[in-house]
């Protein structure tokens, strides 16, 4: 019986979601290669992590054009598409923040703190917004989309050991526009939670 619900409800998923689901499985198998390059130098891990990160970079338009091209968005493929892409994106960020010399440059500690304390905070905020207001409105800025395209561009540069000097450069740009777009998140919380009645102030019985 379990058999059967899974394989109806796996016929009934939709496309967009079944390639969401891909760029999720991909992601441990990304971690592992990355690992097993820096501590055996073996050029084949390292090849098949950047195989495995770009796969699951691409999958990213794949899925979302899919969705909007055949008309697939759903509740599920909302909640699993951001959350693919900050798996992918927290994992490469975090399992290239560790030394690995000589086979790979790191990423600055201060833009991996920078990326997760801004994630942090908005899921915080998130809860806060859902169990207060009941629902939460996020709009997608083109800060917070720029900084998606250049962490991925960080992380593939160091993992395709291209110029060390444009390092600085890409985490830079990118810790501008993940500061930026976290703080039009927070205020886009915050026009949310004030437009609620449970942000004014008590009436004095």
């Amino acid at each position: 019986m379990e058999a059967d619900a899974l394989s109806a409800a796996a016929k009934g998923m939709t496309t967009a979601n079944k390639i969401t689901i891909l760029r999720i499985l991909l992601i441990p198998f990304f971690v592992v290669e990355v690992l097993y390059y820096t501590q055996s130098g073996m050029e084949l891990h390292r090849l098949l992590a950047v195989l495995a990160f770009a796969t699951a970079a691409i999958c990213d338009g794949v899925d979302g054009y899919i969705a909007r091209r055949y008309n697939q968005r759903s509740e599920l493929g909302a909640i699993l598409d951001p959350l693919a892409d900050k798996l992918l994106l927290v994992s490469g960020i975090v399992v290239l923040s560790f030394d690995h010399q000589p086979y790979l440059e790191s990423v600055p500690l201060w833009l991996t703190g920078t990326i997760i304390g801004r994630d942090i905070v908005l899921l915080a905020g998130l809860a806060v917004i859902q169990m207060t207001v009941g629902k939460t409105r996020v709009r997608p800025r083109i800060p917070g989309k720029l900084a998606t395209v250049l962490q991925m561009i960080l992380v593939l540069w160091i993992l395709l050991k291209w110029d060390a000097r444009w390092l600085v450069g890409w985490a830079l740009a990118a810790g501008v526009c993940t500061g930026i777009s976290g703080l039009l998140y927070i205020w886009d919380g915050m026009r949310q939670l004030s437009a609620h009645p449970t942000s004014l102030p008590s009436e004095k019985q």
